[in-house]
């Protein structure tokens, strides 16, 4: 694979703040649900990786900045996601996400 030069802050920080958490994860699993469907398809799956990356990144720098408890969940999601993109393939994750995205759509 060749690298990819994506700028480390791909999305707007300042629009990404104005969504709740629940969309916010909404948005993570399609990007999760994207990279892991790309990877089964073998094909090229780094910039979808980059991007949900930036995204648990963004969402972990907001909730850090309010202190609040959820900063863990999200940070052991993220790192349930790569293990089960580079370890052992795990469906439930992509479960686990599409909750907040029902959640999110329920609630507006």
């Amino acid at each position: 694979m060749q690298p990819v030069n994506i700028p480390p802050y791909a999305i707007n920080r300042e629009r990404w703040k104005q969504l709740t958490i629940l969309e916010q994860l909404g948005n993570i699993g399609s990007e999760v649900g994207r990279t892991l469907k790309l990877k089964q398809r073998n094909e090229d799956f780094e910039p979808a990786l980059i991007r949900a990356l930036d995204l648990f990144s963004a969402t972990v720098e907001l909730l850090i900045a309010q202190k609040s408890y959820r900063t863990k969940e999200v940070l052991r999601a993220r790192d349930q996601f790569l293990l089960s993109l580079f370890v052992k393939e795990d469906p439930s994750i992509e479960t686990y996400f599409m909750q907040f995205a029902i959640a999110a759509r329920n609630s507006r």
